[in-house]
């Protein structure tokens, strides 16, 4: 408790909202000085009706911290829960997070289950749609002028991506666009209410319309199988085993949220960099081609469009000198791991042609590494190559208007000018 009470009296405390209220070069400041302790800082957590009385977590702020925990899942577990620092009731964690809160065996079962439905001519198919939808989105953008960048392109390519993919019909995409906001929205009060027993409700009310409606739809395609995921869901028999309906469920919550909002994060953020950055835009239009692979893996490193992750010590043990305890949790913190200066040069510098770029915006290597790394990436290259190539004088209007949320670094608004 000691390592709390010296940095709450430096002015850095990780568990308050106000913290994550300051300015972006104001909390990368202070997460550099904890970097420079070398050790993990700890935490209390702030006070709620789900947390332990007294109860903290280390936070894990260095790359090689977050890379060893996370190649480790037997001492680091994700059962518990990764997507909240508090304590909360395994059935809601699965419920939004599916595999994302599970260890092996559960975790490689479902795994494996899922991967296998990603046959080549399921990703071939997926990556005719990416270029083909970011066409018809910068060809709307073009017709109609300048405009508010999230809703009108970074937001609509990863969701009607993923609605494709399952094959789910453009009538249900408002509904899964606004309760993915609400799943997403951290203490935002644009999309979720201030008062906890409403927001509660909220938040079972939107996992509950986004699994109800994949449910229904895979009962049908049982029967009558198409071209699309949740078909090969539905349908997928590996060594004998199948998703239940409520693993199919929450694996589809799961997917349009966190495939979603990490692409429609990067992109926005993409927009706002170059914007900011006009000298890595002109060497970013030199050759477009050439440097734009890099320029999606600076964009996703300097961003860290998730913020991080919790994992929680299954047995005493020892990691990069420090010893922890049974039942520790610990907070990776991928944003802060991306900005070690012991692993990037000039970290705080945004630089396309940044190589070597061993950056875990997607996660660290290890079983939990992002499922969706690879189509993300298609993406958010599809979209910029789109925008980049047709309105090259494409730039943000004004500043973004960032969501509230210490676990998503998103962007909610985004006014553009085409040039």
């Amino acid at each position: 408790m000691t390592a709390n009470a010296v940095h709450s009296a430096d002015g850095i405390n990780l568990s308050l909202i106000e913290f994550w209220q300051q300015p972006l070069d104001v909390r990368h400041t202070d997460f550099a000085k904890l970097r420079s302790l070398r050790r993990p800082p700890y935490f209390l957590e702030p006070e709620s009706p789900f947390s332990t009385p007294g109860g903290g977590y280390y936070a894990f702020v260095s790359h090689a911290d977050v890379a060893e925990a996370s190649r480790q899942p037997d001492l680091f577990s994700s059962a518990n829960g990764a997507t909240s620092i508090e304590d909360l009731p395994t059935e809601f964690n699965e419920y939004f997070g599916s595999m994302i809160n599970m260890d092996d065996p559960r975790h490689a079962r479902l795994r494996r289950i899922v991967s296998r439905a990603f046959t080549p001519k399921m990703i071939k198919k997926f990556e005719d749609d990416v270029q083909r939808t970011a066409a018809t989105i910068v060809d709307d953008l073009l017709a109609g002028g300048p405009c508010d960048f999230v809703q009108q392109v970074s937001a609509r390519l990863p969701l009607k991506i993923i609605c494709e993919m399952m094959g789910i019909g453009d009538e249900h995409y408002d509904m899964v666009l606004r309760n993915t906001n609400i799943i997403l929205s951290g203490s935002d009060t644009e999309f979720i209410s201030e008062n906890l027993d409403e927001a509660v409700t909220q938040l079972l009310g939107a996992g509950k319309e986004l699994a109800d409606l994949v449910i229904d739809q895979a009962t049908a395609r049982q029967q009558h199988p198409g071209e699309d995921l949740i078909s090969a869901l539905a349908t997928a028999n590996i060594d004998g085993e199948q998703l239940t309906p409520a693993e199919l469920g929450s694996f589809f919550v799961l997917l349009v949220v966190a495939g979603n909002e990490t692409t429609r994060t990067a992109i926005s953020h993409a927009l706002n960099l170059l914007t900011e950055h006009p000298d890595q835009r002109d060497l970013l239009l030199a050759d477009l081609e050439g440097r734009l692979p890099a320029a999606v893996e600076e964009i996703v490193r300097y961003v860290s469009p998730v913020i991080w992750m919790r994992r929680t010590v299954t047995r005493d043990c020892t990691l990069n000198d420090h010893e922890y305890h049974e039942g520790d949790k610990a907070v990776l913190f991928y944003w802060a791991a991306n900005r070690d200066e012991l692993v990037f040069d000039h970290p705080d510098r945004f630089d396309i042609a940044r190589t070597p770029n061993p950056h875990v915006g997607f996660g660290a290597a290890g079983p939990h590494f992002c499922l969706g790394a690879h189509l993300a990436r298609r993406e958010i290259t599809a979209m910029l190559r789109e925008l980049l190539t047709r309105v090259p004088t494409i730039r943000a209007a004004a500043p973004p208007d960032r969501l509230a949320s210490s676990f998503i670094n998103g962007i909610k608004h985004l006014p553009c000018e085409l040039g």
